[in-house]
């Protein structure tokens, strides 16, 4: 009221005490303008972290499901490469029986199997070579309606007659039971073998056909080599089974050994 009364009675007197009351209460003004300013900014700090972690977290679920798409498009690719090339091998390979999938093979095991997915039902029996687009797998020696049991070539009890591609000369080629296999020339001499060298079989016997590839030099030992199979059951999806080489005379050696036993 008395505000209110000066205002009326003395205009100029009241400009110069509102003068002073605005001088007074500016501080205080400026301290709460600050005040609402820092609380405005922390919810707007929070709000953009919120915002910003949120994004970051479907950032790093697109990325994820990005790489998986990526996997997955990287194994399709290699599956139908190793499809294709067994077609291919299918083609221009003489008798095939069967194809399937290589499902399981033994590594800690000192005998080397793998098991295929086709059977008796498919026309498979054992004694039957088994190979892929990159080489000899090995051969048949048990089977069942839908699978088969695969001696590999790196078992001890796999002796395969084979040539040096490089020279043509004949070795032996027998597993060692570790995922190697062991190469021997026929002839005691000087050491026929070079590190790299592939090793070919050469039909001899009539159970595997020539030229199909068996293994990789990796190393010389004494009078031979060590060398690595060139089909690995590891990492091979796709298999095909042929009719032996000589199919009467695989017969005959199996008869022959049955009568001698």
């Amino acid at each position: 009221m008395v505000l209110l009364g000066l205002s009326l009675v003395a205009p100029k007197s009241y400009a110069a005490v509102r003068g002073v009351a605005l001088d007074a209460t500016a501080p205080v003004t400026s301290g709460l303008r600050e005040v609402t300013a820092t609380v405005g900014g922390i919810f707007t700090g929070a709000g953009n972290y919120w915002d910003a972690a949120h994004q970051n977290a479907r950032l790093k679920r697109e990325r994820e499901l990005m790489l998986q798409r990526i996997i997955e498009a990287k194994a399709i690719s290699l599956e139908n490469r190793e499809l294709k090339a067994t077609l291919q091998l299918r083609e221009h390979s003489r008798a095939p029986v069967a194809m399937g999938r290589v499902v399981g093979s033994s590594f800690s095991s000192p005998r080397r199997y793998a098991i295929f997915s086709a059977g008796t039902s498919d026309g498979v029996r054992v004694g039957m070579p088994v190979r892929t687009a990159q080489g000899l797998i090995g051969r048949v020696i048990d089977t069942g309606a839908l699978a088969s049991r695969v001696l590999l070539v790196s078992d001890r009890a796999s002796i395969i007659p084979a040539r040096i591609l490089r020279s043509g000369q004949p070795i032996i080629s027998q597993g060692r039971g570790d995922g190697t296999i062991d190469l021997r020339p026929l002839e005691v001499g000087r050491n026929p073998f070079k590190p790299g060298d592939i090793v070919i079989t050469s039909g001899t016997g009539g159970l595997y056909p020539p030229l199909v590839p068996i293994a990789r030099v990796v190393r010389l030992d004494d009078d031979g080599a060590i060398a690595l199979p060139l089909a690995d059951p590891a990492s091979t999806s796709f298999a095909m089974v042929e009719e032996p080489y000589e199919p009467e005379a695989v017969a005959e050696e199996a008869g022959g050994s049955t009568d001698t036993q």
